[in-house]
């Protein structure tokens, strides 16, 4: 009879791993669902079945006080860094991840990976960030103690993910997915940076060519139509006195613009003020559901990264809701958490959060869970999601280039329509 190895979980959340015996892969889930498991893997293996499950390491929950948070999407929003001489960089912690979990991996000691780390650093700063850690373990320090220190360097979200490790003694594993996260999450951004770097230099050289127009070149034509006298045309008039306008108040307004901007981002430093924007930015037309795509994405590709690593569901949902980026959905996932706590299913559980998960996305997960799969299938998700929103990307990126042009033309014909009009009419004047 087949062997099959699963892994599942129990009541309060813990994960466990065995094998039975059955007829066939259908069989062996309603096994181990008699059981009071739910399965989360199943997988055929040869061999006779061991006599009894392994449970693994019990987990605790690294956003235990996850009630008590109240700005968790700010400190794991995504942050695009071009990195400096003053400050660790994405690619130099995704190094230092990958490199920690291969010694440790190997069997090297904990604090003496941290030596070899030190010794390695790609930066002096990177250097004295390792050694600080170093330093927090070996006076007694958790990793996840030492790290949290330096929360300029390791995000809430990668601390969680260690401490589940930590506490679940496969360190190594989750070192190992958090530098494949990385490497994912660093490729996204690269994406969506050089997708939007196109469009804003044509932006910023539209606005610096109009106010080249407006403040040098229009004041020259003013001075030619004013010594014939007569009545300018609307249009010509119009252009004048924006010209006159930004020439005696540029200055003023650009000071003024400063100033909203320094109010607007302390608004938006507030818990009021980032509601507010994260809210307005899920209902705009063409960003909103690129922005719920990136968080379901980031948000399944956590949480099945976890899985796979062994952590126990619930503990993975408070890790995995952190990495969303937006308060809004934020609290959506932690009020469906709450349901899985109560023993619901996840699939049904996610329900409610139609801001991140279609019906079909739902539907997909309740199968992967009752199937046994839901690591492999939620990982699944979070690539074909990034692959339709790179392509949804380059399409609005294309719209908005073609519609940026047609402005750019717009207002400079405007310009230009406007000044030669009263060139025509030079002629009448001069008789």
């Amino acid at each position: 009879m087949p062997v099959f190895a699963y892994k599942a979980l129990q009541g309060d959340g813990r994960a466990i791993e065995g094998e039975i015996e059955a007829g066939g892969r259908h069989e062996a889930l309603k096994l181990v669902e008699g059981r009071g498991l739910r399965p989360i893997r199943m997988a055929e293996r040869n061999g006779v079945a061991k006599p009894a499950s392994r449970p693994a390491p019990k987990a605790k929950e690294p956003a235990k006080e996850a009630k008590k948070e109240s700005k968790p999407a700010a400190a794991s929003a995504p942050k695009f860094s071009l990195g400096g001489p003053g400050k660790i960089t994405p690619r130099i912690l995704e190094n230092f991840t990958r490199l920690l979990a291969s010694l440790l991996a190997a069997g090297v000691p904990l604090s003496r990976a941290l030596t070899i780390m030190t010794r390695e650093a790609a930066t002096p700063l990177a250097g004295e960030k390792w050694k600080a850690v170093h330093d927090g373990v070996v006076d007694g320090l958790s990793l996840t103690d030492a790290m949290s220190r330096q929360p300029d360097v390791f995000p809430r979200v990668y601390v969680a993910m260690v401490e589940a490790g930590e506490a679940g003694g496969f360190l190594d594993v989750v070192l190992g997915q958090i530098a494949d996260f990385q490497a994912r999450e660093g490729e996204m951004k690269s994406k969506v940076i050089n997708a939007l770097l196109y469009p804003v230099i044509i932006l910023v050289l539209a606005i610096a060519v109009l106010i080249f127009l407006l403040v040098f070149f229009i004041p020259r034509f003013q001075l030619i139509f004013s010594g014939f006298g007569g009545q300018l045309p609307l249009i010509t008039r119009i252009i004048v006195g924006v010209s006159e306008f930004m020439r005696s108040y540029g200055l003023l307004g650009a000071l003024g613009i400063g100033i909203g901007l320094f109010m607007l981002r302390s608004w938006f430093a507030s818990e009021a003020g980032r509601r507010s924007w994260e809210g307005g930015i899920l209902k705009a037309p063409v960003i909103g559901p690129l922005v719920a795509q990136f968080a379901m994405s980031r948000f399944c590709r956590m949480l099945g990264t976890l899985l796979g690593a062994g952590v126990p569901l619930i503990a993975g949902l408070n890790v995995a809701r952190r990495s969303i980026g937006n308060q809004i959905l934020v609290d959506a996932v932690s009020n469906s958490i709450d349901r899985v706590k109560e023993g619901k299913q996840l699939g049904p559980s996610l329900g409610d959060c139609r801001e991140l998960f279609s019906g079909a996305t739902l539907e997909m997960i309740s199968v992967a869970e009752e199937s046994g799969r839901l690591d492999t299938e939620l990982v699944r998700i979070a690539n074909v999601t990034e692959g339709d929103l790179d392509r949804q990307l380059k399409t609005d990126v294309a719209l908005a280039e073609t519609l940026m042009l047609f402005l750019i033309a717009g207002f400079i014909g405007f310009i230009f329509i406007g000044m030669v009009i009263p060139i025509f009419s030079l002629q009448d004047h001069i008789k």
